[in-house]
């Protein structure tokens, strides 16, 4: 089976300046994929360019069945959460998630409204339908947008900092649904982030972007990538130490 996402060499960047280059890697189906670095190395630039909202400087982005997602015309075959949800205050959550099949699907009456009621059980939410986002916990609120982004029934699921913010035992519990959702859908996730408990919790493998050396430093496992791997950024990333440490102790 062909990988559902590859990526040949992409170089990132504007006008003059790059902020990556040379990344090349591939996502299989079904994987729970992280996308992880440092502050400021890339990461959500690089989910924007995976899911076509920008172009890059150089290289190529293929879906598979999709092509290019720069170039795609018609109801996009993924979901994304973006960071805090990106809920829209003044509409309750039902509201929230009939905005894609506004968009995109010709769901209507009843047919639409069993579908967020359904994308809503599927994530703890089902009584909290007319509530506002500001009447819910930060921990629903990302809930409320994964189903959303699940909505459209996609294929792929991008999720950008998806336990950021949270309390330890809501980070758990959002993490415990994302592998739930992979294994029952058996969609194909990306996260962007920088919490490691939860990448190692849930991510089946992942890249990381060193902003100093403006593209990826390592492709793998991340448990093994923490235990193993000999490239210091990477070893000081997983392990939490601190390089001027190391360095003051040899």
């Amino acid at each position: 089976m062909p990988p559902h996402i590859t990526v040949e060499d992409l170089r990132i960047g504007w006008g003059p300046v790059v902020l990556m280059d040379h990344v090349s890697f591939q996502i299989e189906r079904g994987e729970i994929f992280g996308l992880l670095g440092g502050s400021g190395c890339g990461k959500s630039t690089l989910m924007r360019h995976l899911i076509g909202l920008e172009r890059p400087k150089g290289g190529r982005v293929h879906i598979e069945g999709m092509g290019s997602p720069a170039d795609f015309e018609g109801v996009p075959p993924f979901g994304v959460m973006f960071q805090s949800g990106a809920l829209f205050g003044s509409l309750g959550l039902a509201e929230n998630l009939a905005l894609p099949l506004t968009t995109w699907a010709p769901a209507r009456g009843n047919v639409a409204r069993d579908l967020i009621q359904a994308k809503l059980d599927l994530v703890g939410l089902g009584p909290y339908a007319r509530h506002l986002p500001g009447e819910i916990s930060g921990g629903m609120k990302k809930r409320a947008g994964i189903a959303r982004a699940l909505v459209l029934e996609p294929e792929l699921l991008f999720l950008d900092e998806p336990s950021a913010g949270l309390d330890p035992t809501s980070a758990v519990e959002l993490d415990d649904l994302i592998k739930d959702l992979r294994d029952a859908l058996g969609i194909t996730v990306v996260i962007v982030t920088h919490e490691l408990p939860s990448i190692f919790r849930v991510a089946d493998r992942c890249i990381v972007l060193d902003k100093a050396a403006k593209g990826m430093v390592a492709e793998g496992d991340p448990r093994e990538l923490r235990d193993h791997s000999d490239v210091p950024f990477v070893h000081h990333f997983f392990n939490r130490t601190s390089p001027l440490s190391s360095a003051k102790e040899s």
